[in-house]
C-alpha cells in the first residue's frame, strides 16, 4: 500500500499557539492517541482545533478533552463525534509521574501540537505547564516587541552601510 503525500512524516497537523502565551511549559512529552478511522481521515484533511483543549488523568487513563476533530467529508452517519474525549497512548510509569506532578505542583497538562510521526502514526505533543499571571504576558509581550525594535534597528544600520 502507497503512502500518500499528504501523509509526510513529521508533518505539522495543527499546534497550540496560544499555550506558549497563557502558560510557562517546563516539560514536553510525547503521547500516542486512540483514534477511530474518520477522525484520522479527517486530521488528514486538516480538521482539527486544538484551542481550549486540555489533558487530564482519572482513574489512571490519560485523556485530551476539548480538541475538535471535524467530521470526515465522505463520512455517512457513522461519522465521529467531533468533541468526544480520545484516549492517551502512554505507559503507566508515565501517567503516574504525571499525575503526581499535577497534584503536587499545580501544573497543568496542556496539549502544545498534533503531527504525523514518521510511521505515518498521529502524535500528540503533551506539555507539563504552569498558568502564566497577567503580568507575566505583559512582560513577554514587552520583551518580544523589544527583540523586534532591536533587529529591525540592526537591519537599517546594516543596509546604510
Amino acid at each position: 500500500m502507497s503512502k500518500s503525500k499528504t501523509q509526510e512524516p513529521g508533518k505539522l497537523l495543527a499546534s497550540n499557539r496560544k499555550a506558549f502565551h497563557d502558560y510557562h511549559v517546563e516539560d514536553k512529552i510525547e503521547a500516542g492517541m486512540a483514534l477511530l478511522g474518520t477522525e484520522v481521515k479527517a486530521l488528514r484533511e486538516g480538521h482539527l482545533n486544538l484551542r481550549d483543549s486540555y489533558a487530564a488523568i482519572h482513574e489512571g487513563e490519560a485523556t485530551l478533552h476539548n480538541c475538535h476533530i471535524g467530521g470526515y467529508s465522505h463520512g455517512n452517519q457513522m461519522n465521529h463525534e467531533p468533541l468526544r474525549p480520545r484516549k492517551l497512548l502512554l505507559h503507566k510509569k508515565e501517567i503516574d509521574r504525571l499525575q503526581a506532578k499535577v497534584q503536587q505542583k499545580g501544573l497543568t497538562l496542556v496539549p502544545l501540537r498534533i503531527y504525523f510521526n514518521a510511521r505515518g502514526r498521529v502524535k500528540l505533543e503533551l506539555a507539563l505547564a504552569r498558568g502564566k499571571k497577567s503580568y507575566d504576558r505583559r512582560e513577554t509581550i514587552k520583551k518580544r516587541e523589544a527583540k523586534r525594535e532591536i533587529d529591525r534597528a540592526l537591519k537599517s544600520a546594516n543596509r546604510g552601510s
